[in-house]
């Protein structure tokens, strides 16, 4: 991402609208590519299994569509005109996004979690996310002028995003198992796309200027954000699966699983709400940061978990989250 993003400052011609590149077509191009991606991997069968654990897919919903959404409301009130239109529509739109698969379950895995429901929720997410997150994002941004309207990106939302998942989960029982056998390869094609479209998203905003509008600010805005609501929402699922009286091994799924949030489906879903728009680049640094942070501390989380359950202690620590 790193890469992507200063290549995008030292050379962002090629991936500017009307650039070598062509971004106005292979944008689209991507887009559909990472969701037919999405769908040949999403093990939706996975949805009949496991439905009765209602509380914890119930508070691991609610923190990623409810909890983090209000979050990000406040925030953008709280921003108002001291912080760059765009940013504060960034991280509205971060708080709306769907949690992520690969990593919460990856993450859940290490720590010796409830695997099952991870998997559970981190595909029921990733569906949600396609109707919710421009719900949410009009709601809270479109109501200022600041945002996309709702009714004019459902329809392209369905057929960029809908469309190409729903092929890839038709396509799984020919080319599922040809999929998994090649996991590697097809996550790079996949990361491989998504950081094609970061390139060309920070190019647009580099060539129209924003940058030397606002300068370092909305890096440092954006950073402290990340961190606030990370923390707060590894509180919240902590401290409420607890309440809720959750064994531990659902306690460290509802963290994992409903603190993330998914750069994967975040890039492409911004390609299409928010299109041509010249701060795309500055509309994505909040879920750009916070995507590096959540690896960060959900590893370090993680592996301390993984180290307490090895030696015979199921329950996390208190005060890790």
């Amino acid at each position: 991402m790193a890469v992507a993003v200063c290549a995008a400052f030292a050379l962002p011609d090629p991936g500017a609208r009307g650039g070598a590149l062509h971004p106005e077509v292979v944008n689209k191009v991507g887009v559909a590519i990472v969701f037919f991606l999405h769908g040949l991997l999403l093990p939706f069968a996975s949805l009949k299994a496991g439905l009765v654990r209602w509380p914890l897919h119930a508070l691991v919903q609610g923190t990623t569509f409810v909890v983090f959404p209000a979050l990000g409301a406040l925030l953008f009130l709280l921003g108002g005109d001291r912080v760059a239109p765009e940013l504060g529509v960034g991280v509205v739109f971060l708080c709306a996004l769907p949690s992520t698969v690969s990593s919460c379950v990856a993450l859940t895995a290490v720590a010796h979690g409830n695997i099952a429901a991870a998997v559970l929720n981190a595909t029921l997410s990733s569906v949600l996310g396609i109707f919710l997150t421009p719900l949410w994002l009009g709601a809270i941004a479109g109501s200022t002028g600041q945002g996309p309207s709702v009714g004019t990106v459902i329809a392209d939302l369905a057929r960029l995003l809908l469309l190409p998942l729903a092929v890839g989960q038709l396509a799984r029982p020919v080319l599922g198992e040809i999929a998994q056998r090649h996991r590697a390869r097809v996550s790079v094609v996949d990361r491989g796309t998504i950081l094609l479209l970061v390139y060309t998203s920070f190019s647009d905003s580099v060539k129209a200027g924003v940058w030397d509008r606002y300068g370092a600010a909305p890096v440092l805005v954006a950073s402290g954000v990340a961190v606030c609501l990370l923390v707060g929402g590894i509180g919240f699922a902590s401290l409420a699966s607890r309440l809720l009286r959750l064994p531990v091994e659902d306690r460290i799924a509802a963290v994992f699983c409903g603190s993330t949030k998914s750069l994967a489906a975040g890039v492409p879903m911004a390609q299409v709400l928010f299109g041509a728009h010249p701060g795309l680049g500055l509309i994505l640094l909040p879920i750009l940061l916070y995507h590096a942070l959540q690896l960060f501390v959900g590893g370090s989380l993680a592996a301390r978990w993984a180290m307490r359950s090895d030696r015979s202690s199921p329950t996390p620590p208190r005060g890790s989250a």
